[in-house]
């Protein structure tokens, strides 16, 4: 074990109302207390995190892959409530309560929008990406990002068309060469990166859309209202990130949006401080 990356203890998919299914991933005790991962871009269910924690904290971690990306069945056009809305018809299929989430990277507005929804107790967001069509970002954000978050805001299609030309292998070179020395020494790590790029290709077992599509829905205005999201919001993040689609102010606008925020900035960690303080995180759930 690396970093706390192992196998999944439990692999499934849950059938919904409609028909489709959502494939997700378990570690820990089944009858532990359930944390609901939502994945950084591009990954899938099966990368986990502090997986040699889980058994002494009584916590079942379940990660849930979004629609057209890994095991679950696609849905074409969907949005953040829609994501709420399978999470939620999901819970009440495996008899789940109110869990806590961790939303890491692009994870961060899928775990948000299930706060909104009321469906959590608490939250964790890790390396977070942040709102960044929000006016306060205007200034902050390097060129690339910043023109594709024009796209994404004023033309989705056509911003659906450009994130749909990823691939597995480019993301993993993307990931690789904007990560700060920190990161890039946990990602490359061999278990680690086996286990990465499994989850990558993974991802895109059926094709891009489903990633082009989170892209999209994170890159846009969120469409919940933040100040109404009164369960407790733990952020993390490594002052030593270098990502420039994480939070350009480390949450720190985020967090002041949020009425129950606690932000937490950890010296000589990253962006995978999601694998590097997983102890810390998982307890700030607890």
């Amino acid at each position: 074990m690396e970093n706390g990356v192992a196998e999944p203890s439990r692999l499934g998919r849950t059938r919904l109302s409609d028909g489709r299914a959502l494939g997700w991933a378990e570690w820990g005790p089944s009858d532990g207390r359930p944390v609901l991962l939502c994945p950084g871009a591009a990954t899938s269910r099966r990368l986990g995190f502090g997986t040699d924690l889980l058994a002494g904290l009584t916590v079942r971690l379940i990660s849930v892959d979004r629609p057209g990306l890994g095991a679950s069945d696609p849905q074409p056009g969907r949005s953040l409530a829609d994501w709420a809305s399978d999470i939620a018809c999901f819970l009440k299929d495996r008899s789940l309560g109110a869990p806590a989430v961790v939303g890491f990277s692009q994870g961060a507005p899928f775990a948000l929008a299930c706060a909104a929804a009321g469906l959590v107790d608490a939250v964790a967001l890790v390396s977070a990406g942040d709102e960044l069509a929000n006016p306060v970002f205007a200034d902050r954000l390097v060129p690339d990002v910043r023109r594709m978050v024009d796209l994404a805001c004023h033309d989705p299609v056509a911003a659906e068309q450009l994130f749909s030309g990823m691939s597995a292998d480019a993301m993993w070179d993307m990931v690789i060469t904007m990560s700060g020395v920190h990161d890039r020494s946990v990602y490359t790590g061999p278990n680690f990166a086996h286990a990465y790029r499994t989850a990558m290709a993974e991802c895109f077992a059926q094709g891009p859309a489903g990633y082009a599509r989170d892209t999209v829905l994170a890159m846009r205005p969120w469409p919940f209202d933040l100040a109404a999201i009164t369960v407790p919001v733990a952020l993390w993040f490594g002052v030593e990130d270098a990502s420039p689609v994480h939070s350009p102010d480390f949450g720190e606008s985020l967090a002041a949006r949020l009425p129950n925020a606690t932000r937490s900035l950890v010296d000589g960690a990253g962006g995978a401080i999601l694998w590097t303080h997983a102890e810390p995180v998982l307890r700030s759930l607890l």
